[in-house]
């Protein structure tokens, strides 16, 4: 017996006219007489429901999940119900703060000039989606590279350990063990990963920038022409973080010995000292 408002998958309305040889429906609350009504078989997918006239076969739907309005509107789970998401707009890159996915328009990428050392750099970190707008702006931190690798995925923050990023616990703590030092000498290096007409900045370059700062610490080195962020790094023998949003650490070209050179800063100070190879550090690319 069918009565307002009560539905039946296809597999119930099958066992039940196998059964009764028909369906009889109420259709008026009101009604009390019983009418016998023929059913035609439905489609998969579909149940069989009343809507206060008649049976008829309609889809169904898991009334958890929020219906869309929109072409493009999508669902994410929050842990306790379904959440709708606006679509977004041409061009726009879905990205995640709080385990909440957002639209978010990605800066394009311009050069950046230093009026003091007369250099053009690129105007944000290797793999960053924005120029920073704060010493911590996590969307401005980009990738951390272990020196002379390309862009081969490693570069991510969430790169594993087991078949991307490469430990090397034990000394020189370099992830080659060919130790070659030309793979990002200038714009033709092996493994240069800055886009055509960049490439990785000399000591003597990093270290022109540092002196033209206003305060030798992260203040100083956000407030700069380049705006560099202090994305952390990673550490040579586990991937472990280290320092994210209070250090600043960037890769040079230069070699020495079983290290390279690279540029360092806190909110106590800065400097230029060596890195082992090993260790993922921020890039920043300037102009050939």
């Amino acid at each position: 017996y069918l009565t307002t408002d009560t539905t039946l998958n296809e597999a119930e309305v099958d066992a039940f006219v196998a059964s009764n040889g028909y369906l009889t429906a109420e259709v008026d609350s009101s009604i009390t007489n019983e009418i016998e009504l023929p059913i035609q078989a439905g489609n998969s997918g579909k149940v069989l429901s009343t809507d206060g006239t008649s049976p008829s076969w309609v889809t169904e739907t898991d009334p958890s999940v929020p219906t869309g309005i929109t072409p493009g509107q999508m669902q994410y789970w929050n842990g306790s119900a379904w959440i709708t998401v606006a679509a977004g707009s041409d061009g726009q890159v879905l990205t995640f703060s709080s385990g909440v996915p957002t639209w978010k328009s990605i800066e394009g990428k311009t050069d950046v000039t230093n009026p003091t050392t007369g250099k053009i750099w690129m105007d944000r970190n290797l793999g960053a989606t924005q120029v920073a707008t704060s010493s911590t702006d996590t969307a401005a931190y980009g990738y951390l590279y272990q020196w002379g690798r390309s862009t081969d995925g490693h570069q991510f923050r969430t790169s594993n350990t087991t078949t991307l990023f490469i430990l090397a616990p034990e000394y020189p703590y370099n992830w080659d063990s060919q130790e070659n030092i030309n793979l990002w000498q200038g714009v033709s290096g092996l493994n240069n990963p800055c886009p055509s007409g960049y490439r990785l900045p000399t000591e003597t370059e990093l270290n022109n920038e540092r002196l033209s700062w206003s305060t030798s610490n992260s203040a100083g080195a956000y407030a700069s022409p380049l705006k560099l962020p202090a994305g952390g790094y990673r550490y040579f023998s586990d991937g472990s973080f280290v320092g994210v949003g209070s250090y600043g650490d960037y890769w040079s070209s230069t070699v020495s010995g079983d290290a390279s050179r690279m540029l360092g800063f806190a909110s106590g100070g800065d400097g230029m000292g060596n890195g082992y190879r090993a260790c993922a550090y921020s890039v920043r690319c300037i102009k050939n």
